[in-house]
């Protein structure tokens, strides 16, 4: 009965949120609704509420994003130049996952998976 899950991140500023996402992750844009944002990319969907209080060192959003072709993804992001997360390269994991990770412009953190 269920068929997919949106998460819902908070975002600070909508045209950050929309550069970032549409220039560097290549989403494209479903609905803006003012102070709410809807992002796509193939199946997924990324809704965004506006919190321009938030900060973002304390903001813990967090989305786990699986892949079926993860290298080439990979190596889109680094084409447009998109900072990796530091201590998120890609690399396989001990609990059978292939993964790296990224933060938004609101420090929400994007990790990408596919299974080894």
């Amino acid at each position: 009965m269920l068929t997919a899950i949106n998460p819902k991140l908070p975002m600070r500023n909508k045209v950050l949120t929309k550069e970032f996402y549409l220039d560097q992750l290549n989403f494209q844009e479903l609905s803006d609704y003012g102070d709410y944002l809807i992002l796509a990319k193939d199946d997924i969907e990324i809704h965004f509420f506006e919190f321009k209080a938030l900060d973002p060192k304390e903001n813990y959003g967090q989305v786990y994003i699986r892949t079926d072709n993860i290298d080439t993804l990979y190596t889109s992001f680094l084409d447009r130049k998109t900072p990796i997360h530091p201590n998120g390269k890609l690399q396989n994991k001990p609990w059978g996952q292939r993964e790296f990770a990224l933060l938004d412009p609101d420090n929400n953190l994007l990790t990408f998976g596919q299974r080894l």
